[in-house]
């Protein structure tokens, strides 16, 4: 018996639910939070495997260097040194809570570590979209050597 269960982002549907919320600039011709919630996302599961599938925008075909975004930071891990996070869209996702809305969330991996980064601050960081290809996440997208360039 196969098992197929469809993900769309719940971004538009929390934006919904959520009117007074604090949110990203989404005003970029190319935005980057919309292209990253039309990733679409199949879960495929039979009595013996299990697979994510995964489709990409045509504009995300590949890798993107130099990509800009503005989101909320969450740390993934404790401490003063901050060399990976969480950026979400909407300061009201928590992304290490087990909600769904796995494309209004993006994996970052900085280039150089931030101090007392303070979980929520608003930030903007410039570095490459790469593409998560792994067919056992639902991870589909991540900023790779990531610049602040602003706090």
């Amino acid at each position: 018996m196969k098992i197929r269960r469809s993900h769309s982002s719940s971004l538009a549907l929390a934006s919904a639910l959520l009117p007074f919320s604090v949110q990203a600039d989404t005003t970029a011709e190319n935005d980057v939070w919309k292209m990253l919630t039309d990733i679409a996302i199949e879960e495929v599961v039979t009595g013996t495997t299990y697979e994510v599938r995964k489709s990409w925008p045509e504009r995300f075909a590949r890798d993107i260097p130099n990509v800009e975004i503005t989101g909320f930071a969450v740390p993934t891990l404790p401490g003063q040194d901050v060399r990976e996070l969480i950026l979400t869209s909407d300061a009201d996702i928590c992304p290490l809570c087990g909600e769904g809305g796995h494309n209004a969330t993006l994996q970052v991996l900085l280039e150089t570590p931030i101090t007392n980064l303070e979980e929520g601050q608003r930030i903007t960081l410039r570095g490459t979209l790469s593409r998560v290809e792994d067919p056992e996440t639902w991870q589909a997208a991540r900023l790779v050597a990531a610049k602040i360039t602003d706090l």
